[in-house]
């Protein structure tokens, strides 16, 4: 929570700090050009996104299983085993 606060009082430039060649080369395209380059952006943004967000759902999923199931970790258990798998 910290981080996103430091974030947000960080200044706008800050964010705008890229490659020099990247820059120039945007700046000198035509309007085709940045088209491309933003659909790029998003291809290159989307996926990991996505991935991200799966692997979230799927770990607080198997979570709330293993919760469920009763496991208190090896200090709760007397042989210290993980529950079985459904």
């Amino acid at each position: 929570m910290a981080l996103v606060g430091l974030m947000l009082l960080a200044p706008l430039p800050a964010f705008a700090q890229g490659c020099a060649l990247c820059y120039t080369q945007a700046a000198s395209a035509g309007a085709r050009m940045i088209q491309a380059l933003r659909s790029g952006i998003l291809i290159l943004i989307i996926p990991p996104t996505l991935m991200s967000i799966g692997m979230i759902f799927v770990v607080r999923k198997k979570s709330n299983q293993y919760r469920q199931a009763g496991y208190t970790g090896a200090s709760g258990d007397e042989d210290g085993e993980w529950p079985p798998l459904p």
